[in-house]
């Protein structure tokens, strides 16, 4: 009998529910909920590369993160100016993460900028973001190949991410914030339809993990990526995008 505070066995994904099209303007939106996690993401899309990539022929992809003031039970001060450490660090995360999604060669001298805001946060903000963050990609890339703007396949792999915990010795999928509070030792695994892995952040609160310990986190992690892409393929599809022409 599972001992988990929401009911779920350990290697059970939380509930998933994906709304795209929630905002006119983007080329791409989706409102993203696990569990008690729900990320607004955007993506937009705008000609010229950065000044620095200018001429290269290349585009670029770039994510910012935030967190609503009462995405969590205390409304908390919205950032102003300059990003915190935390913030800064979970953007670079979800930038890397969805430009190992795309040939940037492929999509001319572009700017994406993918807007992750976190509505509601009940654990895996950053995972739900790069999970969400990649339909909302698909989407916009879509609109630029129905306009006749993209002239080959752009997307290499579908990318998706979730998180794994180990709380008193057990490996747990998919943390709420109580588990991702208390556990002993918490990662975020971003990897492909396919497995192979783009990034593993992994940390040890106190004592230290044995290896096996740790590849058996990595392995249930790497388990859930098919599941979640599966539900952005679902998600896509029923927005009128065929996946496949994207794909490389």
């Amino acid at each position: 009998m599972s001992t988990r505070i929401d009911g779920r066995e350990a290697d059970v994904l939380r509930p998933v529910t994906i709304e795209t099209g929630v905002q006119q303007n983007p080329e791409g939106s989706v409102l993203y909920r696990c569990g008690g996690t729900a990320v607004l993401v955007s993506a937009s899309i705008a000609e010229g590369a950065p000044r620095w990539m200018k001429g290269s022929g290349e585009g670029w992809l770039t994510a910012e993160y935030a967190m609503h003031p009462r995405a969590n039970r205390r409304r908390q001060m919205r950032e102003r100016g300059s990003v915190g450490g935390r913030t800064a660090e979970i953007q670079r995360l979800i930038g890397r993460s969805l430009r190992a999604a795309v040939s940037l060669d492929r999509i001319g001298e572009r700017t994406i900028t993918v807007d992750c805001d976190v509505l509601d946060a009940d654990g895996g903000t950053r995972t739900a973001s790069i999970t969400g963050g990649f339909i909302a990609l698909a989407l916009a890339l879509h609109q630029l190949r129905e306009k006749g703007l993209l002239k080959s396949k752009v997307l290499r792999a579908p990318v998706a991410a979730i998180s794994v915990g180990s709380c008193e010795g057990r490996s747990l999928l998919d943390l709420c914030y109580v588990e991702d509070r208390d556990a002993d030792v918490d990662l975020n695994v971003i990897g492909t339809e396919g497995g192979d892995l783009i990034e593993v952040q992994g940390t040890a609160e106190g004592a230290a993990i044995p290896r096996a310990s740790f590849d058996a986190m990595l392995d249930l992690g790497q388990r859930a990526i098919p599941m979640l892409v599966a539900q952005q393929r679902v998600a896509l599809e029923a927005a009128g995008v065929d996946l496949e022409r994207l794909l490389s």
